[in-house]
């Protein structure tokens, strides 16, 4: 096994419904989480919010 390079360190915060912040170590404004589109439609949900999926963070960042 080569050697460790970083180690990510992330505390997630559910809040109301699919709504969620996530602090990343050393930045101190949280990235939110939620529902939009057709994620919203297919779980049947109606956020206060519409926010970026997990999803759409993940496709954000392999293609960054």
């Amino acid at each position: 096994m080569g050697e460790l390079i970083y180690t990510s360190r992330v505390k997630i915060y559910k809040d109301k419904g699919p709504t969620r912040r996530a602090y990343i170590e050393n930045f101190p404004e949280p990235i939110r989480f939620g529902v939009h589109g057709g994620i919203k439609k297919f779980y049947g949900l109606e956020p206060e919010e519409e926010l970026p999926a997990t999803l759409d963070h993940i496709v954000a960042a392999v293609g960054g």
